[in-house]
């Protein structure tokens, strides 16, 4: 039975990714996945496609007592609690509006200082909204390496670079993709997964400093377009309407609590058709 093999998540969006053991999901996601992001001096979305090397701050939150600490790679940390709030914003995540407050204290003067630019702390008004689409990503371990074999220098392929929320292990490569549709009970939670998720230009750093040091996206494009053409694959998918894609977005039916080891078990015979 499939297994899930490595949880990840961020308290603040662009920062550098944490592996707990267990995580609670909520029908918007997990809470303190995402709990905070940057905008820019006109209030637009600011991360890792703006200033790759955030990835080089680590961010600590307590939600007990909403303590964050931001651990710079060349400056003291900074620390303190997020509880004062400033001026209500609404920020724009592809599309869709999400609402949160900016953060009052030391984080934005810090942050604006490290990136170069004008940024601000916002703290979103229901946690686990600032997720890029839907509240779960998921990819298999057995895609990862196989994307890693097929691909000149993919040593380089570090999970990180594409952020997903669950990695699961035990299936084929590529077996995610055939969940499309399908429920998926994932440790104490029940999820619908939804749809392919696109990759952006992110993938193409180093997870590490956030400097482009790889083609990802045009190495899926690559290996995914030559599996097209392979009548012999079961599962192949090209750029869905001109995005490069690798793995799967999900919506939470059942909020639970999912830990590494858990077993990840298909709900349904089989795949819901689309309307």
């Amino acid at each position: 039975m499939p297994l899930v093999s490595r949880l990840s998540t961020t308290p603040v969006k662009g920062t550098a990714l944490h592996g707990p053991r267990t995580v609670t999901v909520t029908p918007d996601g997990v809470p303190e996945n995402r709990r905070f992001h940057l905008v820019d001096a006109r209030g637009r979305l600011f991360n890792g496609k703006q200033h790759g090397p955030l990835v080089q701050l680590t961010a600590e939150f307590d939600p007990g007592d909403d303590q964050l600490r931001l651990l710079f790679p060349d400056r003291p940390p900074v620390a303190g609690r997020t509880t004062e709030l400033g001026e209500a914003v609404r920020t724009d995540f592809y599309g869709r509006p999400v609402d949160g407050h900016l953060v009052e204290g030391p984080w934005s003067a810090a942050l604006s200082d490290f990136v170069g630019q004008e940024v601000h702390l916002v703290a979103v008004d229901r946690p686990g909204d600032a997720v890029d689409v839907h509240p779960v990503t998921l990819i298999s371990t057995a895609t990862l390496e196989h994307l890693r074999r097929v691909t000149s220098d993919g040593e380089r392929l570090d999970h990180r670079r594409f952020r997903m929320l669950v990695e699961v292990d035990g299936c084929d490569v590529h077996e995610e993709d055939t969940w499309a549709g399908r429920r998926v009970r994932i440790g104490g939670a029940t999820v619908q997964v939804v749809g392919p998720v696109p990759r952006c230009v992110v993938t193409n750093e180093n997870p590490d400093s956030g400097v482009v040091d790889f083609g990802t996206l045009k190495a899926i494009v690559r290996y995914r377009g030559e599996l097209a053409t392979d009548l012999s694959t079961p599962v192949a998918h090209l750029p869905d309407n001109g995005a490069v894609i690798l793995g799967m977005y999900a919506t939470v039916d059942q909020p639970g609590e999912i830990a590494l080891g858990d077993p990840v078990e298909l709900l349904d015979e089989t795949a819901v058709q689309p309307a």
